[in-house]
């Protein structure tokens, strides 16, 4: 029975707009329309600024299309969006586990400009909350998309219980190894924690779990969990650079790791070139033989010693010079010059003449300097200044400053045949 009320009594439903205005409780029932709308209509949901994040916030991972009506490629990803998210509902059918969104950015600005879109389509993901900062760039079929997500899902901390298991990790990733003794008992905390992290970072570092004998050799002998970080190009130690505190918080894994795995010197494949060349910040390359580790470790060393204040104005990377002969050969060289330094700003490559005088404090941050001083570009048109900075020996220097490739790499940047694009980066 409801309760009687006397007619002096001000009814509910005016005490509620009261308490809150209208348009607050119009704009709440808006969005509670539009979620029971998009829950029972569409395997797609289209998603505007006013909804994005009250409908994101509750699912585990969000497959997002950033999209426009009239774009070609946009046009022929849709089906096979739809029908990713058909076979992915059946997989994954738990409520909050996966969405599949659009969001119409001629239609809706506001979300373009807040992810940075520049090109249609852009496919991003948001795991547990979280923007991922690597955008898909893969196959634009059903089954590879799928797959794609499938991984994503996937525990990413693989398991270790023997020494024959751990020599096998790869050199040539960084690695998160978390020591632990498993006579204490399961962690499951801190074992969800540091799965959330391996998730944020899958595309920078390995994640293992270590049981067993490799425990006693290599973990802290007074914790019964310890995390520690092995560089690239090298094998689990127990000097390796270890979390300094019990593992109880996200965030403080979080940091360490991110600041471990993501390194101011990285590769470039063919793999993720057009990521990087989507930065927009010219390359300062060190092309050396893949057996190659003594250069690459001079290198990587240098630039953390002299050139981490410019950071923010270039990208300190690795090739194979072997894989990327191709730049190679525009710089008139073959695998057997290698190592060698390149800059290579998207218009033009800049060979550093003498690779061995990288070791002299200050070459390499000249060398970068004359680029944006306009020095290295003016001298390709008018020939050495009179008074030049010398980077290399003689008349061989004069030739290389004076005839400088058009780039390679900005060849690998997002296509015209595979995008459309909003403005040239490059």
């Amino acid at each position: 029975m409801w309760p009687i009320r006397s007619s002096n009594q001000t009814p509910d439903f005016q005490i509620l707009f009261r308490k809150f205005p209208t348009k607050i409780i119009f704009h709440c029932l808006l969005i509670a329309l539009s979620w029971l709308t998009k829950s029972t209509n569409a395997n797609v949901v289209s998603l505007t600024s006013h909804d994005f994040d009250a409908y994101t916030s509750h699912y585990e991972l969000v497959f997002l299309n950033f999209y426009a009506d009239w774009c070609r490629f946009s046009q022929l990803l849709a089906p096979i969006f739809e029908e990713v998210s058909k076979k992915i509902s059946v997989e994954f059918p738990d409520e909050g586990k996966v969405l599949f969104a659009k969001i119409d950015c001629d239609q809706d600005s506001a979300l373009g400009q807040r992810f940075h879109i520049t090109k249609y389509p852009t496919l991003k993901v948001m795991l547990n909350g979280k923007l991922f900062k690597r955008e898909y760039r893969g196959q634009r079929s059903a089954e590879a998309m799928a797959q794609y997500i499938r991984d994503l899902l996937k525990d990413p901390i693989i398991p270790i219980n023997s020494f024959d298991e751990l020599n096998k990790i790869d050199e040539k990733k960084g690695a998160i190894l978390a020591y632990f003794r498993s006579e204490a008992g399961f962690k499951k905390i801190e074992y969800d924690l540091l799965r959330k992290v391996a998730r944020d970072l899958r595309d920078d570092c390995k994640f293992y779990w270590v049981t067993g004998p490799p425990v006693d050799t290599y973990g802290t002998a007074d914790k019964v969990l310890s995390i520690k970080f092995k560089p690239t190009r090298s094998q689990p130690s127990s000097d390796n650079l270890e979390f300094p505190t019990d593992l109880k918080s996200y965030d403080e894994l979080s940091t360490w790791a991110t600041d471990k795995c993501i390194p101011l010197v990285r590769e470039i494949t063919f793999e993720n070139a057009e990521e990087l060349t989507e930065e927009g910040l010219p390359f300062l390359i060190l092309f050396h033989h893949p057996d190659d580790k003594h250069s690459v470790e001079l290198y990587t060393k240098i630039v953390n010693q002299e050139l981490l204040s410019e950071s923010g104005t270039i990208n300190f990377l690795l090739a194979d010079g072997v894989k990327f002969a191709h730049p190679l050969m525009h710089l008139g060289k073959t695998p057997k010059d290698l190592p060698l330094v390149a800059i290579d700003s998207f218009r033009h490559m800049y060979m550093f003449p003498n690779f061995d005088d990288i070791r002299k404090p200050g070459k390499l941050k000249q060398f970068i300097q004359d680029l944006y001083s306009g020095k290295l570009h003016r001298e390709f048109h008018f020939g050495p200044d009179p008074a030049s900075h010398d980077h290399g020996h003689g008349e061989e220097h004069n030739q290389l400053q004076t005839q400088p490739p058009e780039s390679t790499f900005a060849k690998l940047a997002p296509s015209r045949n595979r995008y459309t694009l909003l403005k040239d980066e490059l």
